[in-house]
């Protein structure tokens, strides 16, 4: 894991992508601020339309962002040209789509799938090399557990075992970040979990920093670190940890943030505000060490005590 004084691995400051067709412009993202550290395995959620496919394929260099700022591994993906960008999908960005029949040729099997990429890389190789690349095409197979799937097509294997094909295809070159869209989108419970339970497998022994987009909720709470992206900025941050209580006993521990953007934005998840009635404005108050969020009544006056506070409302306290 990175120390707090090493650069992030993904760093987006004020992202923003503009679509634009027949003269109607779309904001997909909005001012988006990130940040990954490397080694993380990181899932980041959101509706339909929110934005997180859009970063995603900005990230992997798929798609160029309108504005702001966006690093991935030293790389700036706004000032790349085109060559620079075909060797960053090359060898520093794997990805994996949801559909399993994207992420792999048909008519090769998938120990001839995993050396496709490495064979791209460096097509004038020696026999030496190839035999790395054997070697190599080995280790992945054996990684994924689908040793078993070498010399088959993908259209006999399951979609669990296609999954687990794709990200050995994806990491083949040794990629610094791994990008997942959706990968148990397709896929039952079963499959779902085999295929979370190798990219957390990949994550811990080979150290790659992973991103998965998602909606599964079984797979975002089984990651450290959940962020929420809404209106095309990131909204929540869900931190996940182990303790122990006074007797021993293991306990999981969640803690929701609310993402502070550079000009102290913030956006209080959907839940809180509709329990809250919170709409149009809210009322602040500042404490010694934290601030107090109180819905805005008809009358502010109302309901309050001597002191200023509101004692009649509840109220959302942010650290």
């Amino acid at each position: 894991m990175s120390t707090q004084t090493a650069q992030p691995q993904i760093e987006c400051t004020d992202l923003v992508r503009i679509f634009s067709a027949e003269g109607v412009e779309v904001q997909a993202l909005q001012g988006l601020t990130l940040t990954v550290d490397r080694g993380e395995l990181t899932a980041i959620i959101g509706a339909s339309g929110s934005g997180k496919s859009t970063l995603l394929a900005i990230l992997s260099g798929l798609d160029v962002p309108t504005a702001g700022k966006a690093r991935v591994a030293g790389h700036d993906l706004l000032a790349m040209g085109s060559r620079e960008r075909t060797r960053y999908r090359r060898h520093v960005a794997g990805f994996v789509w949801q559909q399993t029949a994207r992420n792999l040729l048909p008519y090769f099997t998938a120990a001839q799938n995993i050396a496709t990429p490495l064979a791209i890389a460096s097509p004038f190789a020696a026999i030496g090399r190839r035999r790395d690349r054997a070697a190599r095409v080995d280790e992945l197979l054996d990684l994924l557990d689908v040793s078993d799937v070498r010399d088959r097509l993908p259209s006999q294997m399951s979609g669990g075992q296609q999954q687990r094909v794709a990200i050995a295809v994806a990491l083949a070159n040794s990629p610094e970040v791994l990008f997942t869209d959706e990968p148990t989108g397709e896929l039952d419970g079963v499959n779902s979990q085999r295929v979370f339970d190798a990219l957390r497998d990949v994550n811990e022994r080979l150290g790659v920093t992973i991103v998965i987009v998602t909606h599964d909720q079984s797979v975002s709470t089984q990651v450290r670190r959940t962020v929420q992206i809404r209106d095309g900025r990131t909204s929540t941050e869900v931190l996940r940890s182990t303790s122990r209580d006074e007797h021993g006993v293991e306990q999981q521990v969640a803690r929701e943030y609310a993402v502070l953007d550079r000009v102290g934005r913030l956006q209080l998840p959907q839940e809180y505000l509709t329990r809250l009635s919170m709409r149009h404005r809210v009322r602040l108050e500042l404490e010694s060490d934290h601030v107090q969020v109180h819905p805005s009544g008809d009358d502010d006056s109302a309901g309050q005590d001597s002191g200023g506070k509101d004692s009649g409302s509840k109220n959302k306290e942010t650290p």
